[in-house]
């Protein structure tokens, strides 16, 4: 199949001289992408409430602090007129006290009508920090203190930025604080978790680089690392979970998805010929790849054997020189299959 210098840019060809190499020593798992679990939250109010407004809904981005929902609870409303009134007395009571103690000075009222007086002011002071105390476990603030629908009404908030992941909010539904209304899980970096099997349990290790790739995203690897092994198996699956940390700050990788995990084990292998991954294409149901002839490309027929690193072990049909397409070889099998339904024709 001969192909336009034109058309071989426009294919986005890319090829690579084989030559035997050595493969870093790899395991590789089936996997499933999740959250990270030190950068979930689960968002419930203090105190029940009725909800009156939902300003967030799933998969929104949210910045920390960021209003949520907005409820109406009698409980802060109640706590709002505590203060309010434990306010007002402690006013009347220190200007009780100032006057008591300009008069005591004098010599004007008894020492015990001042003492009575402080008295009164120090229970009034203890009154109002109580009630500003239990405001603030509420949710609420002093400032907000004041009449009307506003002081028993208090914003949910995002406690960290990220994306909206759970969301069982309804405007008119009674919220409390054993029910969370929200999930916000920050994205940027997500866990791969694998379960290792007793035999490949040893290769593998804390901090150990590894590679991950999804059907989503084909020919594409995610770098990560392994940062946790568990220290006990489980006693049904015989296996050990283990997890692999990888950046997603384009957010691509969605927890749930399946994934293919390949952690390298420090090991090397003996040399051998490769090609990446991708560049491997089904030809009638035969692995085929695509190598430099003399009239063009030619496909040939391989047997793959191991996957090493994002790379695939020939077993045979290539030899040590071959000129092999490592990109681009999608749009070479779409050419060929296409001129040959025109032969058909």
């Amino acid at each position: 199949m001969k192909l336009s210098p034109e058309d071989t840019q426009r294919a986005g060809i890319k090829l690579e001289t084989l030559a035997a190499q050595n493969l870093a020593d790899t395991v590789t798992f089936t996997a499933t992408i999740r959250p990270n679990a030190d950068r979930v939250a689960r968002v419930a109010p203090r105190v029940e409430g009725r909800i009156v407004q939902v300003s967030a809904n799933l998969g929104d981005k949210v910045k920390a602090g960021q209003a949520l929902a907005v409820l109406d609870s009698l409980a802060l409303g109640e706590a709002h007129s505590t203060l309010q009134r434990a306010q007002a007395a402690h006013r009347v009571a220190q200007s009780e006290f100032k006057r008591a103690e300009s008069l005591s000075a004098d010599e004007i009222i008894p020492q015990r009508e001042f003492l009575r007086a402080k008295a009164g002011f120090e229970s009034a002071t203890a009154d109002l920090h109580a009630a500003e105390d239990k405001l603030r476990l509420l949710g609420g603030t002093a400032s907000s203190a004041r009449g009307g629908r506003e002081s028993s009404t208090f914003a949910l908030t995002a406690p960290l930025a990220g994306t909206v992941v759970q969301k069982d909010a309804t405007v008119g539904e009674l919220g409390s604080p054993a029910a969370a209304l929200f999930s916000v899980a920050d994205l940027s970096i997500v866990w791969i978790e694998a379960n290792l099997t007793e035999d490949k349990l040893a290769s593998v290790k804390t901090g150990a680089a590894a590679t991950v790739t999804v059907t989503a995203y084909p020919g594409e690897r995610f770098a990560g690392r392994v940062t946790y092994v568990a220290s006990m198996l489980d006693k049904d699956s015989r296996t050990t979970p283990a997890r692999i940390e990888v950046s997603n700050q384009d957010g691509r990788l969605k927890p749930e998805m399946f994934a293919s995990a390949t952690i390298e084990t420090g090991g090397t292998r003996p040399p051998a010929l490769s090609v990446p991954s991708g560049s491997i294409v089904l030809m009638q149901g035969q692995p085929t790849v695509f190598v430099v002839g003399k009239n063009g490309y030619d496909e040939r027929a391989i047997v793959p054997g191991e996957k090493l690193s994002g790379r695939t072990v020939v077993s045979s049909g290539l030899m040590a020189g071959d000129q092999v397409v490592v990109e681009g070889a999608y749009a070479l099998k779409a050419r060929l299959l296409k001129s040959q339904i025109g032969d058909a024709n």
